[in-house]
């Protein structure tokens, strides 16, 4: 990914004209009211809003009146905000590089064609509203994020997702990310710049080498989407600065910490016990951390043990097994349930290469010797689900379990050397099942 610095820094535009009693205002014809990045400097007030209104304008957006930064949401409410009912399964459309998920969802031509409608519909907006961001809860390799709507309702419900960054971490971010939210857009936009008819409640358009989201419409009440669109788009800038994004939980057992990969349907019912609520963990190189805000603790020590959930009725899988690095970097690659192979446990959008981050995952393992295990929770008759299975975990901790021996029968390890070799031809000779 090519590094992109800024030709602007928004504190190189300071001035020292105080005119407004908000100092979350920022005005077109006003350049120079107070604004969210306000300081002292030897009795003097000085502002950053022409800053903001050249670095909007570098994405494409003109102030047309007023611009709002950072405002929190008692401040947010006041300018009319609302919380929105949420919605789900709204369409997402990403291109850019997505290894193995074959050819983009949305062109180059399209999106730059969406990009420009949308942009020319924020600036033709009197009050828009900017909120700066970040994915990831460890400063040393999170990505800045700049979201800016046209509405103060979609602004409430984006930033929770985000952690607090310092202010002007964005224009000094080499790759930050860029969210453009149009909830009063033609619901026919997708049509009309040939994507053909959506969904009337909206849709969410990413593009990975742009490093740009588009939400139109409702499309900000869809969160899971939303989440999704904004981790292919993180996930990459993440990797590249030393951290492993991975679709896992955490279950933290008295000063224990251990890291989860399991089906869905597991994490469901036990949700109560994991953090986050939402699958989505940043491995560090001391400790662990989260993607989106979680609203609790945002870094944990790195994890006493590593847990992968397969799901094998065949009775090939053993019910709890000890990996080798190598084994649970093969495993944690398939990520094997009841025939369907999910690669890395991530049923999202891919945007990094599976087969490279599990070699950072079994390099994680051997390096700070993190022990790994395979645990079948569809075992035939020992079906274990939800808090068994949180249990299961736990009391494995305190056991001596034996390392990992397929039970004989079946053909389930050729299955995962097909399905791994059609992916990912060059497997480490390290990976073994």
């Amino acid at each position: 990914m090519k590094n992109f610095k800024p030709f602007f820094d928004e504190s190189s535009f300071a001035r020292s004209r105080p005119t407004s009693s908000n100092p979350f205002f920022f005005s077109s014809q006003r350049k120079f009211a107070a604004s969210a990045s306000v300081s002292q400097d030897e009795g003097r007030v000085i502002d950053y809003s022409y800053g903001l209104n050249l670095a909007l304008a570098g994405k494409g957006v003109i102030v047309k009146d007023q611009a709002f930064l950072n405002l929190n949401s008692s401040q947010l409410q006041h300018k009319g905000a609302t919380i929105a009912e949420s919605l789900s399964g709204l369409p997402l459309l990403v291109r850019g590089h997505v290894p193995g998920g074959g050819p983009s969802e949305i062109s180059k031509p399209h999106f730059t064609k969406l990009l420009k409608q949308v942009t020319n519909h924020i600036s033709s907006i009197s009050n828009i509203f900017v909120h700066d961001g970040a994915i990831g809860s460890s400063p040393k390799c999170d990505v800045k994020v700049r979201l800016i709507s046209d509405n103060p309702s979609a602004m409430l419900s984006l930033s929770h997702m985000l952690w607090e960054t310092p202010t002007r971490a964005v224009s000094q971010d080499s790759c930050p990310l860029t969210v453009y939210v149009a909830t009063s857009i033609s619901p026919g936009i997708g049509e009309s710049i040939g994507l053909g008819s959506k969904e009337n409640d909206g849709f969410i358009a990413a593009d990975i080498e742009r490093s740009s989201l588009i939400l139109c419409g409702k499309a900000f009440s869809d969160s899971n989407t939303t989440k999704e669109a904004l981790a292919a788009l993180s996930w990459p800038v993440i990797f590249a600065r030393g951290g492993l994004p991975l679709s896992a939980r955490l279950l933290v057992s008295g000063d224990s910490v251990v890291l989860l990969f399991a089906p869905k349907r597991t994490f469901k019912s036990c949700r109560d016990l994991l953090v986050p609520s939402d699958a989505g963990v940043i491995l560090y190189s001391n400790g662990l951390g989260f993607l989106f805000q979680t609203g609790g603790s945002n870094l944990f020590k790195l994890p006493a043990s590593v847990f992968l959930a397969s799901s094998d009725s065949s009775g090939v899988i053993p019910s709890v097994s000890k990996l080798s690095p190598g084994q649970a970097a093969y495993h944690f690659l398939a990520g094997y349930q009841n025939g369907k192979f999910i690669p890395a446990y991530n049923k999202g959008t891919w945007s990094i290469d599976p087969l490279e981050l599990a070699k950072a995952f079994m390099s994680k393992l051997k390096d700070d010797q993190i022990s790994s295990y395979l645990f079948n929770v569809n075992g035939g008759e020992n079906n274990v689900n939800g808090k068994d299975f949180a249990k299961v975990v736990q009391s494995t901790l305190s056991e001596n379990i034996p390392p990992f021996q397929a039970k004989s029968g079946g053909d389930l390890e050729e299955k995962y050397k097909s399905f791994l070799l059609s992916k990912f031809p060059a497997l480490p000779e390290e990976f073994s099942f």
